[in-house]
């Protein structure tokens, strides 16, 4: 997984893998059946441990949506420095990485990409609910720019950028909360 986040799909050889999990390539082809669904794996593993880190704040009772995305977002911005591989998001690095020709795994990636920004419209529509979110707040508009956001601030991290300067970004994102 972390050789796939840091690199890439593309850019990671077999050998690479078969070196980092210490097995021969027959091992890998029989464990998996091909890198590519060795990195759907990875993916996969990646994404539950983002869920399990990061569902809560969205989640969490008693806050206000605005509250409980910017809990979530320092949490990402801390996650995304703190890594020590400047990786960033891997569904983003997986982008950067290049998948190759291979149009079904960029569909995939694509669609965890909207999971998670239907995730933001849900908390953004919830607060509309419990009305702590204007009712005319286009909140489709509001989670992709807060998608967007996040994916940019992945390539942000992978440049070099520190917690602090990742929170930063992210608190100028939400100034533009609409008022509630």
């Amino acid at each position: 997984m972390h050789l796939f986040w840091r690199q890439g799909f593309e850019a990671t050889s077999l050998s690479d893998l078969t070196a980092a999990m210490g097995i021969a390539p027959p091992s890998l082809y029989a464990a998996f059946g091909s890198k590519e669904q060795l990195f759907r794996e990875a993916l996969q593993r990646y994404l539950q441990q983002f869920r399990a880190r990061h569902a809560a704040s969205l989640q969490a009772p008693g806050l206000s949506a605005h509250a409980a995305f910017e809990r979530l977002f320092d949490a990402i911005g801390d996650g995304f420095a703190g890594c020590g591989q400047r990786s960033g998001c891997m569904l983003v690095a997986a982008e950067i990485g290049g998948v190759g020709a291979s149009a079904p795994l960029r569909e995939e990636i694509a669609a965890h990409r909207r999971s998670i920004e239907s995730g933001f419209r849900a908390r953004i529509e919830r607060g509309q609910r419990e009305g702590d979110v204007a009712a005319d707040c286009d909140a489709e508009r509001l989670a992709k720019f807060l998608a967007t956001v996040v994916q940019g601030l992945s390539i942000q991290a992978r440049d070099g950028a520190n917690a602090a300067e990742l929170r930063a970004v992210l608190r100028t994102a939400l100034r533009a909360w609409p008022a509630g």
